[in-house]
């Protein structure tokens, strides 16, 4: 889930609980808002019933409260577009996009924000190549042929292309969370957002392919 950072316009990727992570871009002010309340959302989930909220249960729940803004008087709608990523125990990794006005739905790859039709048309064409141009017939057959550098890789490609920039590691943040057997067995499954010179790595890899 990389961002690139927008004076004014952009949040770092940011962690809700040990297994899920969010990004979002918007106003900053309501970013910071949301993810508060998210974190408080998740943390009485946990108190409730013992055990972490899933990433569908905790989109679900914000949506309907950005839902609310929208019909109180004395409430205004959050300008911003949340993308939250997790990981469920039993359906493994989840993806999902919600809006001011409560709608939210799940996604393969998604983007949001600045050029985010170019992006997602960019993210729809490679992923309908995978599995031998068979990508759209199974997504999740598609999805899953994809290894972890691949997917961070795949979407580095996006914010590089549809901006037409090539970054440096400090101008993109990457946040991950993964069963990968390419990573650090104590960080599996867990949100983490990469360090500089992990990023770097990346945007090599990327840059030789070139």
């Amino acid at each position: 889930m990389p961002s690139k950072q927008l004076q004014g316009r952009a949040i770092q990727p940011l962690r809700i609980t040990p297994t899920i992570g969010c990004v979002m871009t918007g106003l900053i002010a309501d970013a910071q808002a949301q993810v508060t309340r998210a974190r408080s959302e998740a943390a009485e989930f946990r108190y409730k019933y013992g055990y972490e909220i899933t990433p569908d249960a905790l989109a679900r729940r914000m949506a309907n409260i950005n839902q609310v803004y929208t019909q109180r008087a004395a409430m205004r709608p959050l300008g911003i577009s949340m993308i939250v990523i997790g990981m469920d125990p039993e359906y493994g990794p989840q993806c999902f996009k919600l809006d001011p006005a409560g709608y939210f739905v799940g996604f393969h790859a998604t983007a949001a924000g600045q050029k985010q039709q170019e992006a997602m048309n960019h993210l729809e064409k490679k992923w309908k190549k995978l599995n031998s141009g068979r990508g759209a017939d199974d997504a999740v057959s598609a999805g899953k042929s994809l290894s972890r550098s691949e997917v961070i890789e795949m979407a580095i490609e996006a914010i590089s292309t549809v901006h037409a920039t090539d970054f440096k590691p400090g101008e993109v943040e990457v946040g991950v969370v993964s069963l990968g057997d390419d990573e650090d067995p104590k960080t599996r499954g867990q949100w983490r957002v990469m360090p500089e010179d992990e990023v770097e790595r990346y945007l090599l890899a990327y840059a030789e392919k070139d």
